[in-house]
């Protein structure tokens, strides 16, 4: 399976990194070489990862905690919103809203004014208003579904938060870890690995790469969710304070050596 998954990997180009000048030495445990000006992700790294990640979702679901998936670049918006419905866990694809985890009850709040606003646009009241008021609230529903559409049936912090680009998501991720939830991310070789608690190093620009990986993350939480079974009053909910190396030993998640993978990967 790992050396099915490993070629199905190198098919969609995840191991094509970023230009070698703009790589980040952090990620240098990650790359198996380079070739021409381009760094090869090393694909056993990337299977370590993925697997290490889905023990991770699959831990965090059962236990009844939630996921948020995280990707507002263009190539990430469809396999974000289709692995959170597919699962029936949350999602963000438009904009990061400052404060969604750490002001969460603020957030909450304008969830319940989208559902006034969409109350109101159903019974015709909207229309019922002048024309000028009508079209401003018109635009703060069409803003407001945009930004909170995928969140809005978060009722608590989540367990994980799963982005695509550590880059561009740095917004989310500074508030998880000031939160203290657990963070997973596709990381490119431009990518700073330390923002992130289970790294996942691949091309972050192919949405053939994040379709099959997000695919992999999704199957895991949705077999998770059919062994939730509800935490009993004595358990401590509280996650203990675990860094990305410590989080899951490759051994024990399972992890095998897919030496094909670096023979693929040396030939691309």
């Amino acid at each position: 399976m790992a050396n099915d998954l490993a070629r199905s990997l190198i098919n969609a180009g995840v191991h094509f990194g970023h230009a070698a000048s703009r790589w980040n030495p952090k990620m240098k445990p990650y790359i198996f070489s380079k070739r021409g000006m381009i760094h090869i992700i090393n694909i056993r790294e990337t299977l370590k990862g993925i697997l290490i990640a889905q023990k991770l979702l699959a831990d965090t679901v059962s236990s009844g905690r939630d996921v948020v998936f995280v990707g507002t670049k263009r190539q990430a918006c469809k396999a974000v919103k289709s692995a959170a419905e597919t699962t029936g866990m949350h999602y963000v694809i438009t904009r990061w809203l400052g404060g969604t985890l750490t002001n969460f009850r603020t957030v909450h709040s304008r969830i319940q004014r989208l559902e006034e606003l969409e109350a109101m646009a159903n019974d015709g009241s909207i229309e019922s208003e002048s024309k000028k008021r009508a079209s401003t609230l018109k635009r703060e529903l069409r803003k407001m579904k945009s930004n909170l559409d995928g969140i809005r049936k978060l009722n608590q912090i989540p367990g994980v938060i799963v982005v695509v680009d550590a880059r561009k998501e740095m917004l989310a991720l500074k508030e998880a870890k000031k939160m203290g939830v657990t963070t997973i991310g596709i990381i490119d070789t431009d990518s700073d690995p330390d923002f992130v608690d289970v790294a996942i190093p691949a091309n972050d620009d192919s949405v053939k790469t994040i379709d099959l990986i997000m695919g992999q993350l999704a199957a895991a939480v949705a077999e998770a969710k059919t062994t939730y079974k509800p935490a009993s009053k004595d358990d401590d909910s509280r996650r203990p304070k675990t860094r990305r190396r410590s989080l899951v030993r490759a051994e024990d998640a399972g992890v095998p050596t897919p030496a094909a993978a670096d023979e693929n990967a040396t030939q691309a």
